[in-house]
């Protein structure tokens, strides 16, 4: 028989938000008991950007425990023990597949079902993937994305197998500025693509993109504008081998590595929350005012 649980507080996912909101829980002195974090990942929150920066160093690499929340705001390290001090109940590789909001009930994908009296989303969002677009032979093994720690162990696996060998770094955001940063330095040889005129065009003038890529430039990075991965050849082993530039270009590869944005993760809440842009409407000032209790 499937089990159930009832807990005052839920949060749901976890991520950065979850450990965060945790620490500030555990300072308002929730009661053991009380609170329970949901996650589908095995391991305690953890400081993410650690993943594309620290975590694939050569040498000296970044591993848990060294960057579970909240290290990267200053604070206290969050180890699992602490959870467990505070009478906070980590459930984790378990994957919520069920929301009712209207019964604050929460389903697990093995049955599992959790109530709760407030839940705190904490989902975040979800790489996009090019398989989703039906780019051709995007399923090939070594096209890789970053954004749980079992991605960056895969990346890193994928690096070790195909040392100082080629990597094709698709997008020119955060995520493709410091993989391809990380490729260099674990000695791959490194091509940036993205669409835009300029990388970070976010974010960037054309004047600090242009600083950038020259700077990635003279550390030997190949930076290709304005075009995108068309489609992939792999080899007989299926690992990627090629990357086809929808210009007409086509760049030989070992590693494939996509940051080309995500998606919220609100497909749990659809129909049941209003949305707004892609996103869960939320009132910023109902959150500072209980920011500030």
């Amino acid at each position: 028989m499937a089990s159930e649980k009832h807990f005052k507080y839920v949060i749901l996912g976890g991520g950065v938000a979850a450990g965060y909101a945790a620490r500030e829980f555990g300072k308002q002195g929730v009661q053991p008991g009380e609170l329970a974090i949901i996650s589908k990942e095995s391991v305690a929150p953890y400081e993410r950007p650690a993943l594309s920066k620290g975590y694939l160093f050569p040498q000296n690499a970044a591993r848990l425990p060294g960057f579970h929340t909240c290290v990267g705001g200053g604070g206290e390290k969050l180890l699992p023990e602490w959870y467990t001090e505070k009478g906070i109940e980590l459930i984790l590789s378990t994957e919520i597949v069920k929301a009712d909001l209207a019964s604050k009930t929460l389903t697990s994908a093995a049955g599992a079902t959790f109530t709760y009296e407030t839940l705190l989303i904490a989902t975040g969002s979800s790489t996009i993937k090019l398989i989703d677009f039906g780019v051709q032979g995007a399923e090939s093994n070594n096209i890789l994305y970053l954004r749980e720690i079992d991605d960056a162990d895969k990346l890193v696996a994928a690096m070790q197998a195909k040392k100082d060998g080629k990597a094709v770094v698709v997008g020119g955001g955060y995520i493709g500025l410091e993989l391809s940063a990380a490729l260099k330095i674990n000695n791959f040889d490194v091509t940036m693509v993205y669409p835009e005129p300029w990388c970070m065009p976010r974010l960037f003038t054309a004047g600090i993109a242009h600083f950038y890529e020259g700077y990635y430039a003279s550390k030997g990075i190949n930076i290709v504008k304005g075009t995108v991965a068309s489609g992939f050849d792999a080899d007989a082993n299926g690992d990627v081998s090629v990357v086809k530039l929808k210009d007409g270009r086509v760049l030989d590869a070992d590693i494939v590595i996509v940051g080309v944005g995500g998606r919220p993760l609100t497909g749990l809440f659809k129909g049941q929350v209003e949305e707004e842009k892609g996103g869960l409407k939320v009132s910023f000032t109902l959150v500072l005012m209980n920011a500030s209790n």
